[in-house]
């Protein structure tokens, strides 16, 4: 069986007891989460959020990327949300390349050229941390009012730690 069909399955199991369909749009903590994609996080998990609790937006590195800039203005100015947690990770696989590289092996593996895109990879993990905070706190479309709190996730012990 395909991983597809086996998720499937799963999602058939939990539809048949699913009862949460009235839930609002707006996010009830009034919260959304930056986080990276690594399959390692669940976010919903380690942080202790219910469905309908919080908008979670993952890409790779939980960067503060122009669409998840577009995605953090519409959970505060459309949906209400008033904090934001920047969460970034232990062991993350952005640290272990660079800009160039990528696009070199882009260029061997498929014979295109990636030159344009940022797939902004970091060198240190909390000044990553501090940038995406800084960089979604001088956007001139978030509220001056929303908390933005940087974390980092330590996937070997599951906790949290403030950058400040």
């Amino acid at each position: 069986m395909a991983v597809t069909d086996e998720l499937v399955e799963a999602n058939e199991k939990f539809a048949a007891g699913f009862d949460q369909g009235g839930l609002p749009m707006p996010p009830a903590r009034k919260v959304a989460v930056l986080a990276c994609m690594d399959a390692r996080l669940h976010p919903s998990k380690f942080l202790g959020l219910e469905i309908g609790d919080a908008h979670v937006i993952r890409n790779a590195g939980g960067r503060a990327s122009d669409d998840a800039i577009r995605s953090l203005i519409i959970s505060q100015r459309l949906l209400g949300t008033k904090e934001v947690l920047v969460i970034h990770h232990t062991d993350c696989g952005m640290l272990t390349f660079s800009n160039d590289q990528l696009r070199e092996k882009l260029k061997a593996e498929t014979g295109n050229d990636a030159s344009k895109i940022d797939f902004l990879p970091f060198p240190e993990l909390d000044r990553s941390v501090r940038d995406d905070v800084k960089r979604i706190k001088e956007s001139p479309f978030v509220d001056k009012d929303v908390a933005v709190t940087g974390l980092v996730y330590d996937v070997n012990t599951g906790r949290l730690r403030r950058i400040d």
